[in-house]
């Protein structure tokens, strides 16, 4: 008989729908976990209902979305699946955080050319995880298998996220004003920015993953899943909101473009880097990659992962709340007054 003649079938062409059943009732369990009482309904429907009657008098929602970039490439490179899906959350909570939204609810998607049951799970269970941490429930996804579309062993990831914030509460960086201080809150590592370069100077260096530095290899060092900052800062929003001026999430652009973003016009930074140590994986990649400290700014986190913005009467309380939620800080800077020159100076 011609192969003309044969039935297909959707798992000949490479979809395994009882592969992505499987991913699904032992999600179940992880996702559950993260539900909120607004949340209606359980996972599996068409569309996921989450109700804001009782919670908010007048909301604006504030929505973001992202990717973990090319840290991808890492975890798949060293079979390290558990932790991405947290990056993942981190990169789009923190962002709608810095507005003084709550996180409320997330969605993912996963793409994949052939359907890995126990990798899946490992990634949607980190990203389960991630927003148990962060408070907000994750009240659906899509699990896409395309053959064809991506390489055996390769898959991609994406996030949405929703938050809420009393209309009168929204935190836009209006209320910065000269002599304000930076508080610099640390962060776990690289979190998911600049990789195309880092894996660039790991190939280069040819340094092996259980390098030492400073009692983590390197591949913990890269793979530190993104700090969750949404639990210490909606904390410290609801001791001390109106202390707090302006708020940045540090992810690409680094410090040098990231903080400036929610500074009126007429004002500049003046950032001191002795403030705080360079840690370990940062001056690694700087020594091995030689970059320039230009680069590294732009580029990196640099060892500070979120910033506040409040004067300088408020600084000492504002650390205090953050210290007492297991957020080390310090102040790394100041707002100053503008008059043509770079906004942004780092000394």
């Amino acid at each position: 008989m011609s192969t003309h003649d044969e039935a297909l079938s959707y798992r000949a062409a490479g979809v395994d729908i009882d592969a992505g059943n499987a991913v699904v009732e032992r999600i179940k369990p992880l996702v559950a976990r993260s539900f909120r009482p607004e949340v209606m309904g359980g996972l599996g429907g068409f569309g996921a209902l989450f109700d804001l009657s009782n919670k908010f008098r007048e909301p604006v929602l504030v929505s973001g979305t992202d990717g973990v970039g090319t840290k991808l490439r890492l975890a798949q490179q060293l079979n390290r699946h558990d932790t991405i899906g947290i990056d993942l959350v981190g990169m789009c909570v923190n962002d709608v955080l810095v507005q003084g939204a709550e996180p409320l609810f997330f969605l993912d998607y996963f793409a994949t050319g052939k359907l890995d049951v126990d990798t899946t799970v490992a990634v949607v269970g980190g990203i389960a995880r991630g927003c148990e941490l962060a408070g907000c429930a994750l009240i659906g996804g899509e699990t896409a298998e395309m053959p064809d579309m991506y390489p055996p062993g390769e898959y991609d990831l994406a996030g949405f996220n929703v938050g809420a914030v009393e209309k009168s509460k929204i935190i836009d960086g209006s209320a910065i004003r000269a002599g304000d201080v930076i508080l610099g809150v640390a962060s776990s590592g690289p979190h998911s920015n600049g990789y195309s370069l880092i894996r660039k100077i790991v190939e280069r260096a040819g340094a092996p993953f259980d390098l030492d530095l400073g009692g983590v290899t390197l591949a913990d060092a890269l793979m530190a899943p993104t700090t969750l900052y949404v639990k210490p800062v909606l904390a410290l929003l609801g001791n001390y909101g109106n202390a707090v001026h302006g708020m940045a999430h540090i992810t690409g652009g680094g410090l040098q473009e990231n903080i400036i973003r929610v500074v009126p016009d007429g004002l500049g930074l003046a950032i001191d880097s002795s403030a705080w140590t360079l840690p370990p994986v940062f001056d690694w990649l700087q020594r091995e990659g030689k970059l320039a400290r230009e680069e590294m700014w732009r580029t990196f986190n640099c060892g500070i992962g979120y910033c506040v913005i409040v004067s300088p009467d408020d600084a000492p309380a504002v650390a205090r709340s953050l210290a007492e939620s297991g957020l080390a800080s310090q102040t790394i800077g100041e707002v100053v007054a503008n008059n043509g020159e770079a906004r942004v100076r780092i000394s």
